[in-house]
């Protein structure tokens, strides 16, 4: 399918060449005024304050001390002209949970999601814990009645064997791999959505019109899916989500398994379909307390090979994605290189090194908005999220220099931030991810974070529109 089929809000992604370079927005030094420290350069009459550097233990207002590895993040409103943020944090394998033990979904589980309050410039006003007992919170979103859906990227449990660390999961006592709903005016409740699944879930976005909830898979090693979670009744209705509802991946009609992990001619675009998911969280057998015979890489693949058994679409490294006017956003990390011919476990599913891709929940068609030519364009987006005006902001985890990248509706990328964060030796930690961007609720301010080794958030501000944001 053309693009000539598509309109509306693809129209202008489709005006121009996938493959047409950067614009040369100029970033410069800018001092952070937390400390005067440079950590990002930015266009010129852009100003940022850093907070939560967990490079030094920070405690939040309950005692706790804030986990690292910041990752995805949703913003919302919080009276007074405050906005609140609640973050993602990414920690993998067995240990003790952060918080109060007692609330943890599993108590040897160390990753989770807390809550801070901050001014429109980055101060920090109050922090909690909001989740605790998960296991490597990557990304998620955020719900439009009000509460933020976080994602653990892992199907580890003490029913599955080692991950790719080696270390044995005999000392975890719940099952992780799924979703979690946390609530913007207190804790989550600790109980996952099994029905949206048990695989490496990245990202999520609603759609309030379909009423579906729309799901990435980073499935390293092995083709990843595109989700779509059906709730029984309407969470607008009953202020969350339910556990009754129905999990389908997307399908290119008239092409079985499409391999859209591959290098796509510009604009490309599909008619889409959905199949059934029948067993979406599985568990698997094991004595408790020994190693479980049911390998990681066959637990990874238990929801996928579903669908794929059924004809659905293989991407590479579904990771972020955002819903905006009708449309869902979703960046596959390392898609638009040759195809595969089998699975990578070195260097992941997929030979190149990034596409974005845009699903039309109202027509069904699926298209590729933008394939990255090489790393020095395009170097494996990550975590996206869109401006007011429609702006997609993009967040890069590539093995070089990591930039914040702005790709417009007439199909112009461009330069928005550049990592120079450094350790407090003097280290560059240039490579070191961002992820996690997020607008205020005003477009203001966009929050993102900086994993590095510990992690640490920013907020940025100044004329957005100037540099078409």
């Amino acid at each position: 399918m053309a693009g000539a089929l598509l309109g509306g809000p693809f129209a202008g992604f489709l005006n121009r060449a996938a493959a047409e370079p950067a614009r040369a927005n100029t970033l410069g030094p800018v001092p952070d005024l937390r400390d005067d420290v440079v950590r990002l350069w930015l266009p010129d009459g852009f100003r940022y304050r850093s907070f939560h550097d967990t490079e030094v233990p920070v405690v939040l207002d309950d005692k706790t001390v804030l986990p690292g590895r910041h990752d995805g993040m949703g913003a919302f409103r919080a009276g007074r002209g405050n906005y609140l943020l609640v973050r993602n944090h990414e920690l993998n394998g067995p240990g003790k949970a952060f918080g109060d033990p007692g609330k943890a979904y599993d108590p040897a589980a160390q990753a989770g999601t807390t809550t801070v309050e901050v001014t429109r410039y980055g101060e920090v006003v109050r922090s909690r814990t909001s989740l605790n007992g998960t296991m490597m919170n990557c990304s998620g979103g955020r719900m439009p009645w009000g509460s933020w859906i976080t994602c653990e990227e892992t199907v580890n449990g003490p029913d599955v064997g080692p991950d790719f660390t080696g270390t044995p999961n005999t000392a975890l006592t719940r099952p992780h791999g799924f979703i979690f709903e946390v609530p913007l005016d207190g804790e989550s409740d600790r109980e996952p959505i099994t029905n949206a699944g048990r695989f490496a879930h990245e990202s999520v976005a609603f759609d309030p019109i379909g009423g579906h909830l729309y799901l990435t898979e980073d499935n390293f090693g092995f083709a990843s899916g595109f989700y779509r979670y059906t709730p029984h009744r309407n969470p607008f209705a009953t202020g969350r989500l339910d556990n009754r509802g129905r999990l389908q991946m997307l399908k290119v009609k008239g092409v079985p398994n499409a391999h859209l992990e591959a290098a796509q001619p510009q604009g490309a675009g599909y008619q889409t379909e959905w199949v059934d998911i029948d067993d979406p969280a599985p568990t698997f057998a094991h004595t408790p307390g020994q190693p479980a015979p049911t390998t990681n890489d066959t637990a990874l693949n238990h929801v996928a090979a579903q669908g794929q058994a059924r004809g659905a679409a293989l991407f590479s490294r579904l990771e972020g994605s955002a819903y905006d006017r009708g449309v869902v956003y979703f960046t596959s990390t390392q898609g638009g290189g040759p195809a595969e011919t089998g699975p990578d476990t070195v260097s992941g599913y997929g030979n190149g090194t990034g596409q974005i891709w845009a699903y039309d929940t109202g027509s069904g068609v699926l298209t590729l908005l933008y394939q990255s030519p090489g790393p020095d364009v395009l170097d494996f987006p990550d975590n996206v999220t869109t401006s007011k005006r429609g702006t997609l902001v993009v967040c890069e985890d590539g093995v070089n220099d990591n930039y914040l990248r702005g790709l417009t509706r007439d199909g112009r990328l461009f330069d928005i931030a550049l990592n120079r964060l450094t350790s407090p030796t003097g280290t560059p930690r240039f490579n070191d991810e961002f992820a996690g961007s997020t607008f205020s609720p005003d477009g203001h301010t966009l929050f993102v974070n900086i994993q590095a080794a510990k992690g640490m958030t920013f907020a940025i501000w100044g004329p957005w529109g100037r540099i078409g944001v």
